[in-house]
């Protein structure tokens, strides 16, 4: 198995501070994809990050290969969207895990 840095690039540098209804639609559906993924194991952590004015998102996937990292990244609602959504894929060669909470 591989680890990859996912990162969700917005449309413009003000998302998601101005928003609009059918982005927000959009990133619903979002979100439901990577709590599936979640749930199934392959997301370790997603989320969104805040900089400066925006935001940007991102996962941390553990997946078979950069195939398999493509394949989620272009198996997200939001890239069907059109709204100009894009994402960075970045091998990360090792990750240290904290231990499960009990």
């Amino acid at each position: 198995m591989a680890y990859f840095f996912l990162r969700l690039l917005p449309p413009r540098p003000t998302f998601p501070h101005d928003v609009t209804g059918e982005e927000m639609a959009a990133m619903e559906r979002h979100v439901e994809y990577w709590h599936r993924n979640a749930l199934a194991g392959s997301a370790i952590v997603v989320g969104p990050v805040f900089e400066g004015e925006g935001a940007f998102g991102m996962a941390v996937v553990e997946v078979e290969d950069h195939a398999a990292a493509q394949a989620l990244a272009d198996g997200d609602p939001i890239n069907a969207s059109g709204f100009g959504f894009r994402f960075d894929i970045l091998p990360m060669p090792s990750i240290i895990l904290r231990p499960p909470a009990v």
